[in-house]
């Protein structure tokens, strides 16, 4: 039992002293607050300090890749239609044995 109020006591003087502690930072303007005004302003020098990084593709890259995926979409749809096609013939087929 002793013990416990060891821990007890311990407990509640590790949480006083951090309250004091966050207490004192807020006092002496190390708060939270502050860095929010500025994070914007780091956000946008942070932002242009990457678009600088970037390798933006060369016109010809660019007009390649786009042949490349709209080729790629109508392969796909040729491939779709023609499944579609295929499925409902059959299911006409089997409605026309059914009937």
């Amino acid at each position: 039992m002793a013990d416990e109020k060891k821990s007890m006591k311990s407990i509640k003087a590790r949480a006083e002293a951090k309250a004091a502690q966050m207490a004192k930072a807020k006092a002496s303007g190390r708060a939270k607050s502050g860095k929010r005004q500025n994070s914007a302003v780091k956000f946008f020098k942070d932002l242009r300090s990457e678009l600088k990084k970037v390798v933006w593709p060369s016109k010809p890259k660019v007009l390649n890749n786009t042949a490349v995926v709209l080729i790629g979409m109508c392969a796909s749809g040729i491939v779709i239609w023609g499944i579609d096609t295929g499925l409902a013939a059959l299911v006409k087929l089997m409605v026309n044995l059914n009937a």
